[in-house]
């Protein structure tokens, strides 16, 4: 295990994903809001959207809070502009690491990143100072009960996937950046919706961590995703399972 799946492990077995909850809905709304700005309302005709919703779906989000989102996004009236950011620089132990943020003032979401950085051990870099660590690919994930594991491998090998892992908890589904719109709409037909539907930072290499840069870089991480403008993050290292241990307890 590895990265980013790793990071989210910890936060579950530690709880904060319950303790969460709201900093999620915050999250949520805004990319329901952007994806309903930068296309259209309707799901249908708007595969972000469409995702986001799901997202929201798996999150237990109200159906009335996901309706005002998109009607907020939708109606254009200039109080929900959201951009796209991304920072990119090292934590502790040389690991790489990847931001992803929407926000409605750079200046305030740079100055949390880089204080996010800075404070345990880390720097932040220039744009495309660690992107080239990382592989951009398509991942959609399924729950398990969805479709058998052979099922779904040959409805992934169908639509066009590069590979598919099968666990108890979800399917999950990757393919190249450019297949990913084929991909997903070619595996909502064939079995269902997606839990979630989007292009991912994948590690190339990971880097070994332990002892004290470990907990230090999951400290960061934490502050990081914790920030209510901050939607993914993505790093490149790799923790043994003792050690993840100590950290989860």
């Amino acid at each position: 295990m590895a990265g980013h799946s790793q990071f989210k492990n910890i936060m579950h077995r530690k709880g904060a994903q319950d303790a969460k909850k709201a900093k999620v809905f915050t999250k949520l709304i805004r990319e329901l809001t952007t994806a309903a700005k930068m296309g259209q309302p309707d799901p249908a005709a708007n595969p972000r959207l469409r995702a986001a919703i799901q997202a929201a779906r798996v999150a237990n989000m109200p159906k009335d809070t996901v309706d005002r989102a998109i009607k907020r996004g939708a109606g254009g009236d200039g109080q929900d502009n959201y951009e796209e950011v991304r920072y990119e620089g090292y934590g502790p132990g040389g690991v790489a690491v990847i931001v992803e943020a929407l926000t409605d003032n750079r200046n305030r979401t740079a100055g949390e990143v880089r204080a996010a950085f800075s404070k345990n051990g880390g720097a932040l870099g220039e744009t495309n100072s660690v992107a080239f660590m990382f592989d951009r690919i398509g991942q959609i994930v399924f729950a398990a009960g969805i479709a058998s594991a052979d099922k779904m491998m040959d409805a992934a090998i169908e639509a066009g996937a590069d590979d598919c892992q099968s666990s108890d908890e979800e399917h999950e589904v990757v393919c190249s950046q450019d297949d990913f719109a084929a991909v997903r709409d070619a595996l909502e037909k064939a079995v269902g919706e997606p839990k979630s539907a989007r292009l991912i930072w994948r590690p190339k290499n990971s880097v070994p961590i332990a002892g004290d840069k470990a907990e230090t870089l999951i400290k960061m991480l934490d502050v990081l995703e914790d920030s209510d403008d901050v939607q993914q993050v993505y790093a490149n290292f790799e923790i043994s399972e003792d050690e993840l241990s100590k950290l989860a307890s």
